[in-house]
């Protein structure tokens, strides 16, 4: 691509959504975790394994999620970002009409989300619990 100024400019390639399986890792009530709680979400990742802000601009539509309740789907919503801290805050909002997002996750900006790594969301409750990415496949 051309700038103005004549010079090639390189532009990357949008980011792929992904089908993203979270699984609620070990805890005292579930001490071998649990695949019958957690969440799916449709998601941009980046090369990296990261939530593509850039990404999400573009395809917000199409960024679901299922929250996960002894196996079936307990709740429908959106994946949201809002500003603030570093890379912003990105949240599951089943509610959308309240303004208020019902569960965010902690540093998600930061996470590479491949299978077998780690990440935490605070409930509806205020209660943070860790999950396990379970499965990362194309939407």
């Amino acid at each position: 691509m051309s700038s103005q100024d004549g010079t090639e400019r390189a532009t990357m390639p949008a980011p792929h959504l992904h089908r993203i399986r979270l699984s609620l890792a070990r805890t005292k009530e579930y001490p071998d975790g649990s695949d019958r709680d957690g969440y799916e979400f449709t998601a941009p990742l980046d090369g990296d394994g990261r939530i593509s802000l850039e990404g999400f601009k573009r395809k917000r539509q199409f960024c679901f999620v299922h929250r996960i309740r002894d196996g079936a789907i307990e709740e429908r919503g959106l994946l949201v970002h809002r500003p603030g801290g570093k890379g912003g805050i990105w949240a599951f909002d089943y509610e959308s009409s309240s303004g208020v997002d019902d569960e965010a996750g902690y540093r998600f900006a930061d996470h590479s989300f491949r299978p077998g790594e780690y990440v935490s969301i605070r409930d509806d409750e205020g209660i943070l619990k860790t999950y396990r990415v379970q499965s990362v496949s194309p939407a």
